[in-house]
């Protein structure tokens, strides 16, 4: 390190040494989760992962890294439709992992179809996953980017399966929305949510929460990126068409923080802030990430005008 010091301090190498310093203390997103705390022992294990495998044998693991490049534009995906009664919305717990809204699912009031999917699912819960800092805490990423914080809207397929806990297991049986959340203006709908949480601090806290329309936390844009993968927490079962809004939407540092005012332990135990409750990334493996936009200007492909018949000269 000293001799990487004298070379980039030594004209005309003095901007690449502060280059390199800035890169050295920028924060990187940590792993708090099962892989990472296997090969550190650093971190007490998370519960929810004491039992869990630590390389799944699937191939359909989630999350992952979605690459824009990579990603294949399909003219066929349809528009998604969405359609929420707000007053299936029951109620608000600290389940010592995340904190979950949940609704009345026994039948189809609040639903999605379309878009990728060939059939009905009903909405179950949403559930935030977020870091410690606003540099990261999604699950998902884009060309290596990580957001503050990741919003699931969890759904299941009732045509098939007669209720959420077989779906779950089995090959499109779920279908899950995600949405990023980027810092900017408070956003007035998610207040709600976070007026609510001191009330669910501790783990298996639960509150009443009604008449809420999850609708009103998408981004207006419909673009989106789909997979098939799995569940990201225990069981990790490959049941999910992942569905990922290509537009993020805004919330403040102060309602983020709020996320991290929650705790992953109950009353009387030691605290333990609930951030960084995601899982690490996976690989792609051989699967295709189909977008229902085309994205050539992400690659800075210009297409030139034509020019017109006035301008064409002899």
């Amino acid at each position: 390190m000293n001799s990487l010091r004298v070379i980039l301090q030594a004209s005309p190498c003095t901007w690449l040494w502060r280059r390199f310093q800035i890169l050295r203390s920028m924060p990187v997103r940590p792993c708090s989760l099962y892989t990472c705390t296997y090969k550190t022992r650093t971190r007490a294990l998370h519960p929810l992962w004491e039992s869990v495998d630590l390389a799944p044998a699937g191939e359909r693991q989630s999350p992952i890294n979605i690459r824009w490049r990579d990603s294949v534009f399909d003219p066929d995906l349809k528009p998604l439709t969405i359609s929420y009664d707000p007053a299936t919305c029951l109620h608000i717990w600290n389940n010592g992992y995340s904190f979950l809204v949940e609704f009345e699912d026994s039948t189809d009031k609040s639903v999605i179809k379309g878009g990728p999917l060939e059939h009905t699912y009903r909405l179950k819960q949403f559930h935030f996953h977020w870091g410690a800092i606003d540099a990261w805490g999604s699950e998902h990423t884009v060309d290596s980017k990580s957001y503050p914080a990741e919003l699931h809207l969890v759904h299941w397929n009732s045509v098939k399966f007669e209720n959420f806990e077989d779906a779950a297991l089995e090959e499109n049986g779920l279908a899950v929305i995600g949405v990023f959340l980027k810092l900017g203006k408070n956003h007035k709908e998610l207040q709600k949510l976070v007026d609510t949480l001191p009330s669910i601090k501790h783990k298996d806290t639960l509150v009443e929460f009604d008449s809420f329309d999850p609708s009103c936390l998408m981004p207006t844009c419909p673009d989106y990126w789909t997979y098939s993968g799995s569940l990201t927490t225990p069981p990790l079962s490959e049941s999910v068409t992942w569905i990922i809004k290509k537009q993020p939407v805004e919330v403040d540092h102060d309602q983020l923080e709020q996320f991290r005012t929650l705790l992953f332990t109950s009353e009387g135990e030691k605290e333990k802030r609930m951030v960084d409750n995601f899982r690490p990334l996976q690989p792609l493996m051989n699967r295709t990430v189909r977008s229902s936009f085309r994205h050539d200007y992400v690659l800075n492909i210009q297409v030139k005008p034509k020019p017109s018949t006035s301008q064409v000269t002899p």
